[in-house]
């Protein structure tokens, strides 16, 4: 009676624990939500949302101030002061003579000096250092909008990378996961034919550790498409519940629409240089401009109460101004050298950025048709991997082939169909890393950049 007591209390608590287990597993499902992304959609939120693609922004406003600030020095300057003092006990002897005294005039008392100015200054002539430093800073603002462009084209990029290795951990998943109930139920009908004598128990064990081989590549695929899958969200700044699911039949879509044409453009990056060279050598001009004088127009107005003593009013004054710097005509060489040297950098950075460029044009278009040539490859061999199970699986079935050479037949195929699915992923990389490399990534998705 005890026993049967205790037996029907395990049965209880076994129940409540897989209800509990159930309810559990439930909720966690409810958590986490599915959501599907065209590439497209997932470039324009990495643009709008990360941090690089905000840096990047930042420093072309800074450069847009940094012009109009340079642009500011080319219009004239104006400026108003005005002082009051208040004199204690001063001692103030004047030399004016009143008209009908030869007498020196009495002493004055001055307790206080009121001094109004108006000032307005246009420069004429600096050596051309103004236009040159404007040109400079147009230069650098053109060549931060280039350079943004180009980190929104490597987030693009980036994004191009978690797809693809989202994609084929995910793919691996579903052709392992699948492999997996056909190698439980080979061990399901192994089990019964050992039981009746059909086949060795040695036969028996290799179908089970095969399926225990499966267990640990699916766990493995797992954690790859969940380490994926969060690096992802991450980047588009999603909630971690979030799950993607891409859409590859867009990508398909954009691929055929935009095939991969050789560009006779520049890419960004090759311009934001090109523009910092501009910089450069509009540098050096400026460094020159301090060998020259400086020339501007000035006038003004001042105002004067001396209390008791002087009032001046309609004080107004206008003329050229001149200054010339003599200790530049044997320190501003050293500047001028500083100069070149920074500007003969950039150009050897262009040139050796060219060459980079050009390098990495043509890697990327011989992987893009390596990866077309395997693709069509592991067609065949799924192909042959398929017919040659089904061959392996009938000789089996009729005791002409052994249990290895069916086992082997399956994880070929198995290695056919994960190899396949890879290629395809391989493909669409390749293709967007060449359209990257050409300066035409997010061209080819119909992208616009501000």
């Amino acid at each position: 009676m005890v026993v049967a007591n205790n037996k029907i209390q395990n049965m209880k608590k076994q129940a409540s624990l897989l209800f509990f287990l159930t309810l559990l597993s439930l909720g966690s499902g409810y958590a986490q939500e599915k959501r599907k992304l065209t590439l497209k959609e997932a470039i324009e939120m990495a643009v709008q949302n990360s941090t690089s693609a905000e840096l990047a922004t930042t420093k072309v406003k800074s450069a847009e101030l940094a012009l109009a600030n340079t642009k500011n020095n080319q219009y004239p300057g104006a400026k108003i002061s005005g002082q009051y003092m208040r004199l204690s006990s001063a001692n103030v002897k004047s030399n004016l003579q009143s008209n009908n005294s030869s007498e020196p005039a009495a002493p004055l008392k001055v307790d206080q000096l009121l001094l109004g100015q108006a000032n307005v200054t246009m420069p004429i002539f600096s050596g051309f250092k103004l236009k040159n430093s404007i040109k400079t800073s147009e230069s650098l603002y053109q060549a931060e909008t280039f350079a943004k462009k180009h980190s929104n084209e490597a987030i693009g990029l980036e994004v191009v990378e978690l797809f693809a290795s989202l994609y084929k951990a995910q793919q691996m998943t579903l052709l392992i996961a699948d492999n997996m109930k056909t190698a439980e139920q080979r061990v399901k009908d192994f089990t019964a034919m050992e039981e009746n004598g059909l086949i060795a128990r040695n036969d028996l064990l290799k179908a089970q550790l095969q399926v225990s081989n499966i267990k640990l590549a699916l766990d493995n695929a797992k954690k790859n498409a969940a380490v994926a899958n969060y690096q992802l969200i991450t980047l588009l700044k999603l909630p971690e519940s979030t799950v993607v699911d891409i859409d590859i039949e867009a990508i398909k879509k954009d691929m055929a629409a935009h095939p991969y044409q050789k560009s006779e453009g520049e890419r960004n990056d090759l311009k934001a240089l090109s523009l910092k060279k501009a910089a450069a050598d509009s540098e050096i001009k400026v460094a020159k401009s301090n060998y020259y004088p400086s020339l501007a127009l000035s006038g003004g107005y001042i105002a004067l109460d001396l209390n008791n003593v002087l009032t001046v009013t309609n004080a107004m004054n206008f003329g050229l101004g001149f200054s010339y710097d003599l200790s530049s005509i044997f320190k501003n060489g050293k500047q001028v050298q500083f100069a070149q040297s920074k500007a003969k950098e950039t150009s050897l950075a262009l040139e050796q950025l060219n060459e980079q460029v050009k390098e990495e044009v043509f890697q990327a278009s011989e992987n893009y048709n390596l990866s077309l040539k395997q693709s069509a490859v592991y067609d065949e061999a799924v192909a042959q991997a398929s017919e040659n199970y089904r061959i392996v699986k009938d000789k089996y079935d009729n005791s002409l082939s052994t249990t290895n050479d069916l086992l082997e037949a399956d994880f070929e195929q198995l290695q056919a169909q994960i190899n396949q699915a890879l290629s395809k992923a391989d493909v669409a990389q390749k293709y967007y890393e060449l359209q990257f490399a050409s300066g035409q990534l997010l061209n080819s998705l119909q992208l616009t950049q501000n």
